[in-house]
């Protein structure tokens, strides 16, 4: 506990912190807000075209994400995102108010929030190196995750728990409000957080994607990395259809039993995370990694006969290994990558790993609606851990940092 609270000392990243937890405790809510809205108008279909549209868009996001990175300072395009996603937002509880409210107009609110959203997941990560010291940079990694877990876990719940009282305008009204709320912790930094120096000699033109592959394609762990966890949100994308598809068709409880569902899920990927900052890091991280994967992708076979409490289970089960295997490979991430193509690089590999979540929604959605249950369940279970595999056959004995590769790249 002590090494979190030394890094929440530090008055930029302690500001950057909370406004994080603010803006996605308002996240988990309104997703909470707009699958309920989803599956009471237009059940597993729906959902099916919500999942897509909430996070389908990131990989036109990410593509353009990936020219503004490296060309503007990432504190206004963090406001920026705020501006726009809180707007979006925003315009439920007006629509609401109008009476004019329909459902396509949550497809295109969630379609602006996944346009948008991979630029504080690519920005937030690459200018940590900026605020906290080398030394202490697996923790602020591991405080980025426990941001996104605790969030998670409270701002669902909070979301299920108002639905009943102020319905789903209200929800999303309290979510534009945190997008407000963080865009002011951004400005009140001291640190400006510009557009970063390129090496003279790196040849890394800015906003160019050539560099970024020609890397990742020099190096063996990373692009494991994203195919490992590309695969996993394959899964993650099939399980977000499922959770609001059992709160309404098979468990009991309704609005407040996806909150507990989702909840769940995040409290265990918290766990997990506080877990990860206070172990050390691992010699050879990549036999960490697949471990906990095939664990992760094991826990949701529970999921099988819809039992609530082995539902739950399976969702701790998964999310903890979940939450320890991504720190690990952040941390892999980070000390790999030369400086200069960080932003590009995280913002190009979580881009590629958040696009899969809508496949799974995709894959899905057909398959509860055909009331295929049991067969999704084991396919999702697949699709999470046996990538796993790769980590522990391919790269078993690959180390944290290896400078030579970042050296190959910037020369």
């Amino acid at each position: 506990m002590k090494t979190y609270l030394t890094v929440l000392r530090i008055a930029d990243y302690r500001k950057l912190w909370i406004g994080a937890v603010v803006s996605l405790l308002g996240d988990g809510a309104s997703w909470t807000a707009l699958a309920w809205l989803g599956v009471s108008r237009g059940g597993a279909e729906a959902l099916t075209v919500l999942g897509v549209c909430y996070t389908a868009p990131i990989i036109v996001g990410g593509l353009l994400a990936g020219k503004l990175v490296d060309r503007f300072s990432r504190r206004n395009l963090l406001v920026l995102d705020s501006v726009v996603r809180g707007g979006a937002m925003a315009a439920i509880p007006i629509l609401a108010l109008t009476g004019s409210l329909q459902l396509w107009h949550a497809y295109v609110v969630a379609a602006v929030y996944g346009l948008f959203k991979i630029l504080p997941i690519g920005i937030v990560p690459a200018v940590l190196p900026e605020l906290v010291p080398e030394d202490k940079l697996p923790t602020a990694i591991a405080m980025e995750a426990i941001a996104t877990g605790a969030a998670g876990l409270i701002g669902p719940a909070i979301g299920g728990a108002l639905i009943p009282l102020v319905g789903v305008q209200g929800v999303l009204a309290i979510d534009a409000a945190s997008y407000l709320a963080f865009a002011l912790f951004v400005l009140s930094m001291k640190a400006k957080l510009p557009r970063p120096v390129a090496d003279a000699g790196s040849g890394a033109k800015r906003g160019s994607w050539g560099p970024v592959l020609a890397f990742l394609r020099g190096d063996r762990v990373m692009v494991v990395i994203t195919v490992a966890f590309t695969a996993f949100n394959v899964a993650m994308g099939m399980l977000i259809v499922t959770q609001p598809w059992l709160a309404h068709e098979k468990l009991a409880g309704g609005a407040t039993m996806l909150g507990l569902l989702v909840g769940v899920l995040a409290g265990a990927e918290m766990l997990g995370s506080l877990i990860a900052g206070a172990i050390k890091p691992a010699v050879r991280p990549m036999v960490r990694i697949g471990s906990l994967q095939l664990v992760a992708g094991g826990g949701l076979l529970l999921l099988l006969g819809a039992n609530p409490v082995l539902v739950l289970i399976g969702q701790v089960v998964c999310g903890a290994p979940a939450a320890l295997l991504t720190v690990s490979s952040q941390t892999v991430r980070y000390k790999r990558t030369p400086e200069e193509l960080r932003a590009r690089t995280m913002t190009l590999m979580r881009t590629l790993m958040l696009g899969a979540v809508p496949v799974g929604s995709v894959i899905a959605g057909p398959l509860l609606a055909a009331g295929q249950y049991s067969g999704m369940v084991v396919l999702m279970a697949v699709i999470a851990g046996a990538p796993g595999l790769l980590s522990l056959l391919i790269v078993p004995s690959a180390v944290v940092n290896r400078p030579e590769v970042a050296a190959a790249a910037a020369a």
